[in-house]
Order: structure tokens, then sequence, then C-alpha cells
């Protein structure tokens, strides 16, 4: 993610069921304009969102303040911002209670790094941002979820982290960086999938940089500046945390000797981003616990995307991965497609999203795309277009963390007009504010219904960053980022636990700091349920307690220096199977103090709600 965002201005899947829905014939997908006109508007007010937490049993934990996490970075950084907006640059261990390697001796892929790396010491992990979340399939009460780890928000320097549940998300006491991979300037975009045996796969994307004078990351490779020369610049690789595994150190990192990679780059004009991935969990597929690995290469500022897949075997072990492929596009697409989203259905067809942006328009236009394959992964073609043309958000009002992943993509596991549905969330900043939108094929992609407005709130505010997921009663659930409700009052305890008084300085807000009761600043996680054909089932419900300020201990994605920050280019959600029901589990960032937190630090934040 960080290239695209840099260059450009830059499940497992429920056994299927038995019951057959019927939908209403499906509409070929329309533009932005005419898709407004048709936008079902449901609202509701501003204290029933806020009161929905409660009414709708939601229980939520600040999980990642479960334990102590440090490592010793490759690249330190020694910016310190603070106390502005929270910060405190990076510190010492002071003695990590996780039951990792922090890191007192260097790791084994920092054995060849260059003079000054990698870094004295362990440093403290101090932020979580951007989150995944998976539930095990072999048991319903075992989650992990997985984040960036921070030990520099001035430096955007972090590895990928995990914590883990074995109670349905109640207590996570197993939790720390993950391991392997250390010998690289930053771990990214976390994303995983359990297979059938319990053994939880993560797809991750090593990358090096260095920091120039004025504290921006430079990508340069294969020069005497590089950190770490004795690793590939750039990487898409494997973690498999094996079935059974109880220490923050029982990863399966290597083969043959040395990382698991999928992919590697060293060529300047080179860049992989945006890995997802997918396993197929049906034991009815002719491809029963197939791993699919997708990501783009970004040639210059063009992403390429590709696939590559292995075979899961017992104990966390795999086939070799395949040579990677080129996934199709439509024509007329020289821009190029990023923002690849696996999944399965339960016949064995793999569908994933393909996203444009288009430079002609200064990337400010998005279209989204599908492709199939209906062979394991030997072939692809493109099945249709979801979201023909939409304006995409450039950034949000008053705050100054970037924009994320437009849109989304799931599956269902329940047969509607004789076909697994595919449903598709996405922003939609047509009309000044982002709204987020959703719309499903009931033909395997061919044809798209008319969108609707998923977020219900009355008064105009950013709605943004959707999060599909589907249950195995073929209910759909989106959970966003929601910025209806206003900023607590001056003298609340719930201004004091938000810590607005350490946002004092914000370029992007035009008024008064600390913003006390600021509109469409502060942010909430919300979620809406509907059934398999889009009927909403209620209304849009409130998944934090508390509203937070993005702008606390924000990361700076591009440099020390610059105004742009980090919330996360999206976050978990899943569901699991919960006394004869489902359970939907989201896992996002909160700064809210909830009396783990006191400095106001970015945390996740895991929600569970039942599914109605």
């Amino acid at each position: 993610m960080f290239r695209r965002k840099a260059t450009t201005l830059l499940a497992a899947v429920s056994l299927a069921g038995t019951a057959v829905w019927a939908a209403a014939p499906a509409h070929t997908a329309t533009s932005s304009a005419a898709a407004r006109a048709q936008i079902q508007i449901r609202t509701q007010t501003d204290s029933r969102f806020a009161a929905s937490y409660a009414t709708a049993g939601v229980r939520s934990v600040e999980a990642t303040t479960a334990e102590v996490s440090c490592y010793r970075p490759e690249v330190p950084y020694s910016v310190n911002l603070g106390p502005l907006d929270g910060y405190s640059g990076e510190s010492a261990c002071p003695g990590a209670t996780t039951g990792e390697d922090v890191g007192g001796t260097p790791y084994a892929t920092q054995a060849g790094s260059n003079p000054g790396y990698p870094a004295a010491g362990p440093m403290l992990v101090k932020d979580h941002s951007e989150s995944d979340i998976r539930v095990d399939p072999t048991d319903p009460k075992h989650l992990i979820g997985t984040s960036k780890w921070i030990v520099s928000p001035e430096g955007y320097n972090h590895l990928l982290g995990f914590y883990e549940s074995f109670d349905g998300g109640k207590t996570w006491p197993v939790q720390g960086h993950m391991p392997g991979y250390e010998g690289w300037t930053d771990n990214t975009d976390p994303v995983g999938a359990f297979d059938s045996y319990g053994d939880f796969y993560s797809l991750d994307l090593p990358y090096q940089f260095f920091y120039d004078a004025d504290g921006s990351h430079d990508f340069s490779v294969g020069t005497a500046r590089e950190p770490n020369p004795a690793e590939p610049s750039q990487a898409i690789s494997i973690q498999v945390r094996p079935h059974g595994a109880t220490s923050a150190t029982d990863w399966k990192t290597t083969v043959n000797g040395h990382p698991d990679f999928v992919a590697t780059y060293d060529s300047i004009g080179n860049g992989p981003d945006k890995q997802w991935i997918t396993i197929d969990t049906d034991p009815a597929s002719p491809h029963f616990d197939r791993v699919y690995a997708m990501w783009v290469d970004f040639h210059d500022v063009v992403p390429v995307p590709f696939v590559s897949y292995a075979q899961a075997l017992p104990g966390g072990a795999h086939t070799p991965w395949s040579a990677p492929q080129r996934l199709p596009e439509p024509p007329h697409t020289p821009q190029g497609a990023t923002y690849l989203l696996p999944h399965v259905t339960p016949d064995g067809s793999v569908y994933t999203t393909l996203t444009n942006t288009d430079p002609a328009h200064h990337f400010a236009v998005t279209s989204v795309f599908a492709d199939v394959s209906t062979d394991g992964g030997a072939t692809w073609s493109v099945a249709g277009t979801p979201v023909p043309s939409v304006a995409a958000p450039m950034g949000y009002a008053n705050t100054t963390f970037r924009t994320g992943i437009e849109d989304s993509f799931t599956v269902g596991s329940v047969l509607v007009n004789g076909h697994y549905p595919l449903y598709v969330v996405y922003e939609d900043a047509g009309t000044g504010v982002t709204n987020s939108m959703l719309t499903a094929s009931y033909d395997g992609g061919a044809t798209w219904t008319a969108p609707v407005r998923v977020n219900d709130n009355a008064t105009a505010a950013d709605e943004f960053q959707p999060n599909l997921t589907a249950a195995g009663d073929g209910t759909v659930s989106v959970a966003f980022y929601d910025r209806r409700l206003a900023c607590p009052a001056a003298g609340s305890a719930e201004e004091r636990a938000a810590g607005l008084a350490l946002d004092t300085a914000n370029p992007a807000y035009g008024g008064s700091l600390p913003p006390y009761g600021a509109a469409n600043y502060c942010v909430n996680t919300a979620i809406q349920f509907y059934d398999a054909t889009l009927h909403p089932k209620g209304a849009n419900i409130r998944l934090s307690p508390h509203s937070f300020d993005p702008q606390l201990n924000s990361p700076h994605s591009g440099s020390a220096m610059g105004s742009s920050t980090f919330l996360g280019d999206y976050f978990g959600n899943t569901t699991g199977a919960s006394g004869g029901g489902y359970t939907d589990y989201t896992t996002s960032v909160t700064t809210d103090n909830d009396g783990t937190n006191p400095a106001n630090r970015q945390q996740q934040l895991v929600s569970a709600v039942a599914v109605p």
C-alpha cells in the first residue's frame, strides 16, 4: 500500500447451506450519477446510533493493550514530534511481556546489514494501525488478528504483529511481532487466512527503505545506502502459524533454509504492493485447501496484477508456489489495476475484484472489475464490472489521515437464483462527502444490482473504508468508519478519555483546537447487516463504545515533516459460528483511553456483535 499512495498521490468460506434465496432481477451496473438517483435513503437519528452499541449488545476490548511488545528494528529513526498529538518518538524496550524474541541480538535476516544497521537494541511497539481478523474453521472461539506493529509513528517504522484469542475475542493473551522478516525496514499490509487444518497463513510484504535528511523515505535499491543488501529489496512472503501454537514465536517462516518467498523484487521500477490471500476450505471443492496469493507489481506508476498458488499440507507446510501469473484486465485500462481481494465460492470458483484509478483524471475517478477462475487458478477471465465509474475520495475534510482502499469484496455461500452471490461495497465521494455504496451480482458477475447507500446518517459526514463479509447463513455485513457523531464536549469524561487536549495543531482544520464538539472529525466504527438479496436487517450499529480522535499518534506514512498521516487503508471484518448462529468480529483503530491506553496511542479495538 505504501507505493500506490506514494507514487500516484499518490477464508475461509463457510460450508454451503441448502437454503435457496430468490432475488429480484439484477440490473446492469450504472454510472455514479445514475446510481445516486436510485439510492435507497434510510436514516436514523444520531442519538439512536450512539445508543445502538448498548441496545445491540456489542462487546469490545482494546486487544493490543494486553501485552508489552518490542523488537529490534532494521532502521532506527530518532525524530520526535511530541508532545504534539501525543507523539513521543522511539523508546527503548522497557521489558516485553509477550514471550517474543525482542532482538537482544540481531535477528537472522539482519546478519547482512550495512554498517549503521540494524538499530542498537530493541524498541517499544507503541501503535497499531490497519488490521485483519480471521476465525479458525476448526474452532470458532479461536481468532487471530494482525496489524501494523509500529515503533515509530513519526517514521512509519513497523513490522507486522498478531494478537490471538481462544475465548471468542474476550481476551487476547498471545501476541507479539510476527518473526522471520525483521531484516527489512517495514513489513506491511496485514492479511491472513486459515486452512482446513487450522494453520494460519499470513501474507507479508517486507520492503527496504532508508531515511533521507528531510525524513522522507528513500526506496532506492542496489546502492551502498540500502540497509540490508543481503536480502531482496522487496518481497511477497509467507508466515505460517501452525495449528496448536501457543507462544509468540511459534511460526514457520523458512523453506529450504531461506524465507518463504512467493516472489522477490530487486530492480528499480518494480515494486510489489497490496497483497491479499484466500484459502479454499470447502471439502466439496475440487481445489480443497488451495492457497491463493495475489498482489500487484508497480512498474513505476502502473500496477500489474499477479496470482500464485500452493497446496496447504498438514502441520503448516505447503507445496511450492506456482510461477506468478498475470491476471487479465478489461480493454482500455492502461492505468493498470490494484486492490486484489480474492474469495472462493463453495464450488471452488475463485473471484477477485481489481480497482482502476485513472491518472487521466488525477486519480479521482475509480472503476472496479472482477476476475474469475474456475479451474483452481490455472486460467482466468474477466467476469464483469460492478463499478464502471465513481468519484473517489482524495481526502477527508478536517483531518490529515490519507484515504485507504476504496472498495471491498466478498462472496456468499448460500445460492441465490442458482448462483453464489458476489458483493462489492465502495466509496462514493460524488456528493461532497464520502458514502459507502453496496451492489451485488447473482449471475457470476455479468450484471450488478443498482447500488444502495450503506450508511444511514441523517446529517452529511464522511463514512469510509467499508469492509465486507458474509456469514454462513447468507447474511452480509458491511463494517465502516463513521464520522456522524460530534467530538466530545470540553470538560466531559468522554473528552478526557479521547485525549482531545493533545490535539492542538492541525493544518487541515479551520476551526478552533482542541476540537471539542467538532463535526465530521472524530471517528467511530459501525456496521450494517443485510440478507442475501440486500434487504437491510435493522439500522447501522455503533461498534465502538467511544468516539476517538484520528489525529493522535497517527503515523506519518510519507515523512515526519509532511502533513499526511495514517489511520490504516482498511480494517478487519469476519464472522464465526456461535451458539447456533453467527457472531460478527471487527478489529479497527481507536485512540480512546479505556483505562488501558493512557497515552492515547493507536490500538486495535475488537468488537463482537450477534449476526441478526
